[in-house]
């Protein structure tokens, strides 16, 4: 049995869906903190159990007779995130998983910029010291291109700072992706880089804008300081502006500049460009 947890989630939600559609409903579990939010999974005949991060005792009940698990990263800000990923790892294994997957993040270092990805290098350490067979889906960047743009569609610029090259991938291609790579007949072990092609950077963004649009976005570097001080000038509190700054400044300084052909692979496609992602957000 294959357990996923997080499934009321956009991204392991899509993964489980990907899975429905390469294996038996009866093969397929998942683990979540409100049992009440995957009714729909349960009436496509998935097995769903309670389990909290928090809860070691409930999360090994939720993966019993798991062969596989896969843990998403816990975005619960107010948590020691390391120790709750300790606690899934311990439980998985406990619960007898021969293998256990993680959604990392691509770049993942201690040293980098960008906080995440230290909590992501010190969770694959507790994989790795597991003594089970283990898996890190290392993602390009996802979610709301809002916080990486800004108000470029009111504006006509995406006024950020400085950047480097980074792969923004479509969250449905990342859970396609886990669902092939938890139902692979030869499994990938470690660490696995899931990104785009090529690299992008903030002023193919403004091209690819321009295009969709049909008229000229231009690209503005706005100064760190500068950017953080009309950040909290808008209503941004200042550690959420640092934050996301850390995020540009990983970029330019090379953590996410390397990328891999293994996503392209894993779909039989190339991944979705930055151009058809932002097709789904214009507002025309």
């Amino acid at each position: 049995m294959i357990i996923v947890t997080g499934a009321t989630g956009t991204l392991n939600g899509a993964t489980v869906d990907h899975l429905l559609k390469r294996i038996p409903p009866h093969q397929i579990g998942v683990s979540v903190r409100d049992p009440t939010r995957a009714t729909h999974l349960a009436d496509r005949g998935i097995r769903v159990r309670q389990g909290s991060y928090d809860n070691p005792t409930a999360l090994r009940h939720s993966f019993a007779d798991a062969e596989q698990v896969l843990i998403v990263s816990s975005s619960d800000l107010a948590a020691d995130v390391v120790a709750q990923h300790r606690r899934a790892i311990d439980a998985a294994v406990g619960a007898g998983a021969q293998r256990i997957l993680y959604t990392s993040a691509h770049g993942t270092a201690f040293g980098s910029p960008y906080p995440p990805l230290a909590i992501h290098a010190a969770t694959e350490a507790h994989l790795a010291a597991s003594g089970v067979a283990w898996t890190a889906l290392r993602n390009g960047f996802y979610g709301d291109p809002a916080q990486l743009l800004g108000a470029w569609q009111e504006t006509g610029v995406i006024a950020m700072p400085a950047d480097g090259p980074f792969s923004w991938i479509d969250r449905h291609d990342a859970a396609e992706a886990a669902a092939a790579i938890l139902t692979a007949d030869d499994p990938f072990d470690g660490p696995v880089d899931l990104t785009l092609p090529e690299p992008v950077t903030l002023a193919d963004f403004a091209a690819s804008a321009s295009e969709i649009v049909g008229h000229q976005i231009d690209r503005a570097i706005v100064d760190d300081e500068t950017w953080v001080a009309d950040a909290t000038t808008s209503g941004t509190p200042e550690a959420v502006a640092r934050f996301t700054l850390s995020m540009f400044q990983a970029t330019r300084s090379g953590h996410f500049s390397v990328s891999d052909p293994t996503l392209a692979r894993l779909l039989g496609r190339r991944p979705r460009s930055i151009t058809d992602q932002l097709k789904d957000l214009v507002v025309r």
